[in-house]
């Protein structure tokens, strides 16, 4: 007998750490959960070599998880050059859809600026030489990160758990990077955020959840996971007038395009 019941539209999680510790004791019920909610697809961001390395073994022959190799800005001081050709090697494979996460944090600022210029510019160069997106990290850092961005040519990236405001984006819009929206964006009091998710042209538009962390506030105080990447897209629809359905299909068309995932 037939199923009849509609699927749900299929959804995209562009940036997830699923291979975290938190998810060892119940991974798989996780990753079921998050399909039987319409996320067909995840894309599992590396933080380190070793976060990288366990990122493509969680995505070996699994066909709706795609890994991503890089350094994050905490972890740029640690980071020699042995680490480096070692990330470049993960992120010169044929099944790395992007590199980074990388960027720059200058609110916890747990490497020295230094550092994490020098990382970040190292990874834009290696996106642009790989032909690959750059996911970038960027938190109390705008103008740093905007000019390490046109500095180094990068025009192909997303900005990954946007938090700043609409006057921030023309920049990065014109660098030609997408812009995602995490579980944030449905908390009270992140005006600034909303007004930002209104503006971005809809061929531009990602979403994610970044778990383990930012659970959306119908969540909150949980451990988050792909599944409610939902609750992300349902406020997208309701902050642009939209249906759930059609920022659905745009999300996760847009990063078709940006992480040259094969056709669904």
């Amino acid at each position: 007998m037939t199923d009849s019941r509609p699927r749900p539209p299929m959804l995209t999680d562009t940036h997830a750490h699923v291979f975290w510790d938190s998810f060892e004791a119940d991974r798989e019920a996780v990753l079921e959960r998050a399909r039987a909610a319409g996320v067909e697809r995840m894309i599992v961001v590396g933080t380190d070599e070793q976060t990288s390395r366990a990122a493509f073994e969680l995505c070996q022959g699994r066909a709706d998880l795609f890994p991503t190799a890089g350094i994050h800005p905490h972890e740029a001081a640690a980071a020699d050059d042995g680490m480096r050709a070692r990330v470049r090697e993960l992120c010169a494979r044929a099944e790395c859809v992007a590199v980074g996460e990388t960027g720059l944090d200058y609110f916890k600022e747990f490497s020295p600026r230094a550092a994490q210029l020098d990382s970040f510019a190292w990874h834009a160069e290696l996106a642009l030489e790989l032909g690959k997106p750059l996911i970038v990290h960027c938190r109390d850092a705008h103008a740093d990160t905007l000019r390490v961005l046109r500095e180094s040519g990068a025009g192909r990236g997303v900005m990954h758990c946007y938090s700043l405001g609409a006057e921030e984006l023309p920049g990065y819009l014109e660098l030609g990077f997408h812009i995602s929206f995490s579980g944030i964006l449905t908390y009270p009091r992140t005006e600034r955020l909303k007004a930002a998710a209104r503006a971005v042209p809809e061929d531009r538009l990602v979403v994610e959840t970044d778990c383990p962390y930012l659970a959306p506030q119908d969540q909150r105080g949980r451990r988050n996971e792909p599944a409610f990447v939902r609750s992300v897209v349902q406020e997208l629809a309701r902050l642009r007038g939209r249906g759930f359905e059609d920022i659905a299909r745009s999300t996760s068309r847009n990063a078709a395009v940006l992480f040259g995932l094969p056709p669904s």
